[in-house]
């Protein structure tokens, strides 16, 4: 097949998507590509200011499309449950649910429900927010479900004695961001699996950027390595456009099965068109996917039913 572009995006007119942290990133311009295409999409920010600022932008280059954002904290889950009522509200069908919001590799410390961060945030925001809108998900003819990971769920670890890291206990900033990549996949290939059981009409699939030119890691910037390590990051970083295109990918291609993982095509998948790539064997874990997600609704209070 040759190199998958935005030009293979199929008209997503009539179909609703969902993107959080859809104002920076690739997020935005995974909205942008979306909304050319027709879809009516929705922004699914933290910063109400920023996502009004990234609407314009999205208006700018496609004045027709039906773009809305919506206020969403995903390290709150007192705003992950407002963000679904008012959704639901709103639209009664949801084609593409993308999990694309996250933080990476910060200092410790815990979300308003008291969960570590990144975790909170990467993960479990995006548990309670699928578990929240799944009915609509399921009622929805060949609906998707897409969450975003990293190549650093390879060198995460799920130790659920201490999956909280609690009071900073073995904390790292960035073991704590290889768990929640690695939680994002294990939720990936389970709710595929509970989608087949049920032989559900919606499929779970997933991606990662590579390495992509974001403000993700903006915090890190003042950190003397850091700034020793961005010429030669320059040479493997992609725009984030290209970033993007394994999400989108995984999002609307035809040919994409439950379970699929997609990553740049390049070196290392560092960098390059999406391709089909495979996740290691953590992420294929039976028995940690099942304990993630029962412990997922233990902490969320959100019970996700797949039938």
């Amino acid at each position: 097949m040759s190199k998958w572009t935005p030009q293979d995006i199929p008209d997503l007119t009539g179909k609703v998507v969902v993107i959080t942290g859809a104002n920076s990133g690739i997020g935005f311009d995974t909205a942008l590509e979306v909304a050319r295409k027709g879809a009516t999409t929705i922004m699914a920010c933290r910063n109400p200011q920023k996502a009004q600022s990234a609407l314009a932008q999205i208006k700018a280059q496609a004045p027709s499309a039906p773009v809305a954002t919506m206020q969403l904290d995903l390290a709150s889950q007192r705003s992950v449950h407002q963000f679904a009522q008012a959704f639901l509200a709103e639209y009664d069908r949801l084609d593409i649910l993308i999990n694309n919001a996250g933080i990476m590799m910060v200092p410790y410390g815990t979300t308003e429900d008291g969960f570590e961060r990144q975790l909170g945030t990467n993960h479990l925001g995006h548990f309670a927010l699928t578990g929240l809108l799944i009915e609509r998900i399921l009622a929805t003819p060949g609906a998707r479900v897409v969450n975003v990971s990293s190549n650093a769920h390879n060198w995460g670890e799920m130790d659920f004695d201490n999956l909280m890291y609690t009071n900073g206990q073995s904390y790292t900033p960035s073991a704590a961001y290889g768990r929640s990549k690695l939680a994002n996949l294990l939720f990936t290939y389970e709710l595929q699996r509970r989608f087949e059981s049920t032989s559900a009409d919606a499929i779970a699939t997933a991606a990662h950027p590579g390495i992509s030119n974001t403000n993700l890691a903006s915090h890190m910037q003042d950190r003397f390595i850091f700034r020793l390590l961005i010429p030669l990051m320059g040479l493997f970083m992609q725009p984030a456009a290209m970033g993007a295109l394994p999400t989108l990918r995984a999002a609307v291609d035809p040919q994409a099965k439950g379970g699929d993982y997609f990553g740049p095509g390049g070196m290392r998948e560092m960098r390059g068109n999406p391709v089909l790539v495979t996740s290691n064997n953590a992420s294929h874990n039976l028995t940690d996917a099942q304990k993630l997600w029962a412990v997922s609704e233990e902490l969320t209070g959100v019970k996700m039913p797949t039938t």
